[in-house]
Parts: structure tokens; sequence; C-alpha cells
């Protein structure tokens, strides 16, 4: 394992010293980054992601994030083909996080068989972390309240959105109903007024 401190570096510095890294790994093997920044972890994320690595990031406490790649597994590119970075080093992504709130009332995406409904929903909250462009809140409430919570098989993905800048809130309310308020995991409890306030003023509202 190769452990980066980027605490205090100025962007394009972590990407710079990560790339680095990852290029000595000259294998299979793992690359820790410490950051003090969200937008570095976005870029970091979007790294890992062009070379294909596994690229998990935690929020570790206010103002310390960490973002973990993993290569050896057969997916990432090799260092020859990896594409050139410079672009994304030459200029920071500024905040990618756009006024598109995304609100989740279930554990379940659609309508038809539970089993397949809480399928869509991971795999639509994955997918939702591997985009560029973010959300800049995610809104949880009635049964989507339990997927903030201990046992949810979508957490890892929805903590590796929040260390990346994402405004996570659950109703606190709907936590008391379903017996869940002390089981919270990511993100915020929250009330009706915010929630309210939060969709009246997004500039975009996604409900899968």
């Amino acid at each position: 394992m190769i452990k980066v401190n980027a605490v205090g570096d100025a962007c394009p510095i972590p990407v710079v010293k990560t790339q680095k890294a990852l290029n000595e790994l000259n294998g299979s093997g793992t690359v820790e980054t410490v950051v003090d920044n969200e937008i570095a972890v976005q870029n970091l994320t979007k790294l890992g992601n062009n070379r294909g690595c596994a690229v998990k990031s935690e929020k570790l406490k206010e103002n310390r994030y960490k973002v973990t790649f993993t290569v050896g597994d057969g997916t990432e590119k090799p260092v020859h083909e990896t594409p050139v970075f410079e672009a994304d080093v030459a200029a920071c992504v500024p905040d990618s996080r756009k006024n598109t709130v995304v609100v989740i009332a279930s554990d379940k995406m659609g309508e038809g068989s539970e089993e397949l409904g809480k399928t869509l929903m991971k795999g639509f909250i994955y997918a939702l972390n591997q985009q560029e462009s973010l959300p800049k809140t995610m809104l949880f409430y009635n049964g989507g309240a339990a997927l903030t919570c201990e046992g949810s098989p979508a957490l890892e993905d929805l903590k590796s959105l929040a260390a990346q800048g994402v405004e996570i809130l659950t109703c606190g309310t709907c936590l008391n109903f379903y017996g869940l308020s002390d089981k919270i995991q990511v993100g915020e409890v929250t009330n009706m007024y915010v929630i309210a306030e939060k969709m009246t003023q997004a500039g975009l509202i996604i409900k899968p």
C-alpha cells in the first residue's frame, strides 16, 4: 500500500501525487490519498474512474477525506494506456454539484417485483455515484429512509457520495416511525420544512 498525504495541497497537486503513486505500484496494490476538501475528492474519483480502478471515498472527520484506489482486479488500464490527465490537472474541476435534488421515497425503484425493485434502487444509487455531475442534495423519506441506515445495501455508495460533497438528508419523522432513529449511518436527520424548502428551491428534481 502507498499512502499519499495531500492535506493542504492546492489543486492539482493531490491528483498529481496520486497519479504518480498509482504508476509506482507497477502492478496490483492500493493507494490511499488523504485530502482536506470535497473538490479534491471529486477530482481523485474522476482520476480513478479514468484509470478503471476501484475507487472508494469516505469522510474521516471535518475537513479530512480518504480516497482509496484498488488496483489488481483486472479492470484497470495499464499505465501506457491510461488517458492523459493533463486536462483535468490543468483546470481543477469546480464543485460539480448542480442545484439538483434527488428524492428517494422508497427502498425500491419502480412497480412490480419487490426484489427487482430493491436491486434497481441499489443500482441507481451506484450509477449516481459514477456520474461526473453529482446532485447537490439527496432527500430520503418514508420507505427510502431505510437506505441511509445500518444494513442498507447502498450504504457504501451513499458514504462515497457524501464524501464528495453531496448533502444527504433523511426525514426524522420517518426514522422514528420505522424505529430507525438510532440506525442512521450517513448524512443528517432533517424535517419536513427543510425537505419542502430543498424541493421548492431545486433547479431539477429527480425521483427514481
